[in-house]
């Protein structure tokens, strides 16, 4: 999902990019408004380091202290990350020694035991311990729920390996870059997290729609266009579900697509190796710009960083970019419970839009819609403090896109700039309301098959 040069390259002028009242992003003579948050699952950082977890320090720690501490870290971080890829082609050192116990483990209780053994010998804080043993157990009731006969084996297998890595970057934090590719040895974190996942998702009650326009999409990858996929965003395994719903028919969407994620993840030890595992592109989210006012300005510096890549990016072509312009994962309405794609921010739609327009290279966006709330739902609320609770559950997820939608035709039924942009952003923002809820009736309101419409033709290609 990505690939790139030194972000001080220079850019092509373009006319100025209208900002958001959150973030400004100044992009050469550009201003940028924030990209989405993205994976929680997924992932990680801007060019600097992640916070040391000292053996005394919370899963739910300071925002602000883990905050205070990447940014501190932030120039050496970033000498250590390019020179690593400089020299091996991927940002993490080669595999240090650190203990091994996790994967020796034969047993629930031998598990449960070296989680409060690593804990005694000061290897792991008490509440990353105690984050573990919870996300240990609602992955065991999650898988155990499916109905797999091997399901005690495959918990045992897929938990001793996740908390051995997890042990590995408490030990030794993992540094990512503004542009992070999916690191595939010594160790696979992608078959890591797509095995991880794998068992929680109901492949009889999932669905993808428009199976064909994922083939045009790859097709225009090969001839060297760049795509961009505008999205809801649902829950931090998003990209492996995707991922797991497209493996069969279009791997190489499955492994190639370039996720836009939040920097939230990277300070997550539970959340960290299964980002490791994702090509990401790390932006600071929107909707925590302003947690700590005094790092706003360092926050937006470092999303310019981040976007410069992101164009460099898209001038070599052939680039397939995941975002969700409403800059987080959906939330059900708190009054009905109901679930459905948060709204789109107008000003980072336009900005994807003039990415593209300006590359220099044929550019595609595309609305893509997505369900899956069920399998790893966020908190009903947007926390400051890293450390959420997982939610874990066996459940059906679906995947839709739709036929791109074509700016010109949108332009020329407006006078005004504002307008226009506003209606693009909302004829996407339609297309994935109007897929979401086809998915919700194959899927939710058990059609199945039956739920497929004109506009979207459902399938099971597994």
């Amino acid at each position: 999902m990505f690939i790139l040069s030194s972000s001080s390259s220079t850019l092509p002028s373009a006319p100025p990019f209208s900002s958001t009242t959150s973030i400004f992003l100044s992009f050469s003579r550009v201003s940028l408004p924030p990209s989405s948050s993205s994976l929680k699952l997924l992932p990680l950082s801007l060019q600097f380091g992640p916070p040391k977890l000292a053996s005394s320090c919370s899963l739910r720690f300071s925002a602000s202290r883990a905050m205070a501490e990447l940014i501190q870290d932030k120039e050496s971080a970033q000498s250590a990350a390019t020179a690593a890829a400089a020299s091996s082609g991927y940002e993490r050192r080669n595999e240090p020694a650190h203990s091994r116990k996790f994967l020796d483990v034969r047993s629930e209780e031998e598990l449960l035991s070296c989680i409060k053994k690593e804990t005694e010998a000061g290897k792991l804080p008490p509440n990353v311990a105690a984050g573990m043993e919870e996300l240990y157990q609602n992955y065991r009731n999650a898988v155990i729920e499916s109905g797999n006969p091997k399901a005690d084996e495959i918990v045992l297998s897929n938990m001793t390996v996740a908390l051995d890595r997890i042990l590995l970057d408490v030990e030794d934090p993992f540094v990512f870059s503004s542009h992070h590719k999916a690191i595939r040895e010594p160790f696979d974190y992608y078959i890591f997290g797509q095995n991880y996942i794998r068992p929680l998702i109901d492949f009889g009650n999932s669905f993808v729609g428009n199976l064909s326009l994922f083939k045009d999409i790859e097709e225009k990858l090969q001839q060297g266009h760049n795509v961009v996929l505008i999205s809801n965003h649902q829950t931090e395994a998003d990209p492996a579900i995707i991922s797991l719903l497209l493996e069969k028919t279009n791997p190489y969407i499955a492994e190639n697509t370039i996720f836009v994620a939040g920097d939230r993840v990277l300070a997550d030890p539970l959340c960290k190796p299964f980002s490791i595992g994702r090509n990401l592109i790390c932006v600071y989210s929107k909707k925590h710009m302003f947690d700590i006012p005094e790092l706003t300005e360092t926050k937006r510096k470092a999303n310019t960083r981040s976007l410069k890549e992101m164009a460099l990016l898209l001038r070599g072509g052939s680039q397939l970019i995941w975002i969700a312009p409403s800059g987080g994962r959906d939330r059900p309405d708190p009054s009905t419970g109901e679930w459905y794609p948060a709204p789109f921010d107008a000003s980072s739609v336009d900005n994807m839009r003039r990415l593209i327009q300006h590359s220099d290279v044929p550019g595609h966006l595309f609305p893509l819609a997505l369900l899956c709330h069920d399998i790893m739902p966020p908190p009903s609320q947007v926390e400051i403090e890293i450390g959420e609770k997982r939610v874990i559950a066996f459940n059906g997820a679906g995947l839709s896109v739709a036929p791109e939608i074509s700016f010109e035709e949108i332009a020329a039924t407006h006078k005004n700039p504002e307008e226009v942009r506003e209606a693009y952003s909302k004829a996407l923002f339609d297309s994935v309301a109007m897929q979401y809820n086809v998915l919700k009736t194959a899927i939710s309101g058990k059609q199945g098959l039956g739920a497929s419409t004109a506009d979207v033709s459902l399938s099971q290609p597994w």
